[in-house]
């Protein structure tokens, strides 16, 4: 059975940072494309960030220079280190893997976690 369990999530104030981590299990983690995307209120699902087995990764325009992905093999765990957030970062976080593309920003991801909630205020 896949799971992808996210944590890290909070609130903080503008310019604040968090930490998410995505713990993998079931399936090949070495072999897996995987991406953190957010959902923000009323909005779709957007890609932030991807990674692929060779550590190669790609960020969504807006999160360029503030966020950064990695991943410990070790421990079968992805991260999105988030700086300089913003009220507009503000969103459910989630975290996905076995992905049909590398780097894909798009939902192109068979499985996904459950969403932590992360809030930054003004």
């Amino acid at each position: 059975q896949v799971q992808l369990v996210e944590s890290g999530g909070g609130s903080v104030q503008a310019g604040g940072s968090l930490r998410l981590s995505c713990v993998v299990s079931g399936i090949n983690y070495r072999l897996s494309y995987m991406a953190w995307f957010r959902q923000a209120p009323g909005k779709e699902r957007e890609g932030v960030a991807a990674i692929d087995s060779d550590g190669n990764t790609r960020f969504e325009d807006s999160v360029k220079g503030r966020f950064f992905i990695s991943q410990d093999n070790a421990k079968n765990t992805l991260y999105l280190q988030m700086n300089s957030l913003q009220p507009e970062d503000t969103a459910v976080y989630y975290c996905a893997a076995g992905g049909y593309l590398s780097l894909s920003l798009t939902r192109t991801y068979k499985y996904w976690g459950q969403g932590t909630q992360v809030t930054v205020s003004s």
